[in-house]
C-alpha cells in the first residue's frame, strides 16, 4: 500500500501573526491595554515591572510600527487592529486557567 506524503505549508499570515504576538513582552503589554486601556509609559512600566524600560520603548515601536498600538495625547492606546484581539486573548486567557500549573507561572 502507497502512502500518501502531505506537505504541510505555514500561512504567511499566521507565521507573520506569530513573529508580532509571539515576540517576548508582546502580549503582556497588548494584555495591559485591552484591560486597562490608555497608559502612560510609566504606568505600563509599573504595570509590568519585571520589563526594562528600554525593552518596553523598543516593544511599543514595533507595535506602533504594526499598527497594534498608537500614541495619543501621552497616552499608548491600541488600534483598531490591536482591540481585535481581544477575542483571541480572552481564549489564549481560557486555555492558561485550564491547562497552565500556577506553580510554574
Amino acid at each position: 500500500m502507497e502512502t500518501k506524503k502531505i506537505n504541510y505549508t505555514l500561512c504567511p499570515k499566521f507565521e507573520k501573526a506569530f513573529s508580532i504576538l509571539g515576540k517576548k513582552w508582546n502580549g503582556l503589554i497588548i494584555d495591559v491595554l485591552l484591560e486597562e486601556h490608555g497608559q502612560r509609559f510609566v504606568e505600563l512600566s509599573k504595570t509590568i515591572p519585571m520589563l526594562s524600560d528600554r525593552v518596553l520603548a523598543e516593544r511599543l515601536k514595533e507595535l506602533e510600527e504594526e499598527q497594534i498600538v498608537k500614541k495619543e495625547e501621552h497616552l499608548y492606546v491600541l488600534t483598531d487592529k490591536g482591540v481585535a484581539l481581544q477575542e483571541s486573548f480572552a481564549s489564549v486567557k481560557r486555555w492558561s486557567e485550564e491547562w497552565c500549573d500556577a506553580k510554574e507561572a
